[in-house]
């Protein structure tokens, strides 16, 4: 019997990678974590702004997400692990040989989007990402600055 889902509950996410890059897709993976991790992810002590994903060795991992050491752990005398330590991501094999063909054939990039609570497990959502070229960025502030101003002018008619 498996426990039971509540709503996903975010922690962090990671808003630099939609102005970085231009999200294709999305999926969920579970990420393997220690005990001082967990509690310092139930704290919001996580960033997610330099971090990817990547396939190595036929296993799924996340690189460069800093989870910044429990404070009681580290003041209790144990060895204080690295904060940036690769991390397994856990998702089925079929679905891992679908990303590294994607990912090697077209030149894309698995970008941690989110990390979030879905009932008591920690869950990471991927998007599989085409980096923006500079006039794309333009391109999509000059339409948020376009939206804000037209949002501005209905509120004021009605």
């Amino acid at each position: 019997m498996s426990p039971p889902e509540g709503p996903a509950r975010d922690i962090v996410r990671n808003r630099k990678a939609f102005h970085l890059y231009e999200i294709l897709d999305r999926f969920e993976a579970g990420v393997a974590l220690t005990g001082y991790e967990v509690k310092s992810v139930r704290d919001g002590r996580v960033h997610l702004k330099d971090a990817y994903a990547a396939v190595l060795d036929g296993e799924l991992w996340l690189f460069q997400c800093h989870i910044t050491p429990y404070p009681h752990y580290t003041s209790e005398g144990f060895e204080v692990p690295d904060p940036e330590r690769k991390r397994k991501l856990l998702v089925h094999r079929k679905e891992i040989a679908k990303l590294k063909s994607k990912v090697d054939e077209k030149g894309l990039t698995l970008v941690p989007l989110r990390l979030y609570f879905k009932g008591s497990r920690v869950k990471v959502e991927l998007g599989i990402g085409r980096g923006k070229k500079l006039y794309d960025k333009r391109e999509s502030i000059k339409k948020r600055d376009m939206a804000r101003d037209q949002e501005r002018e209905m509120g004021r008619r009605g």
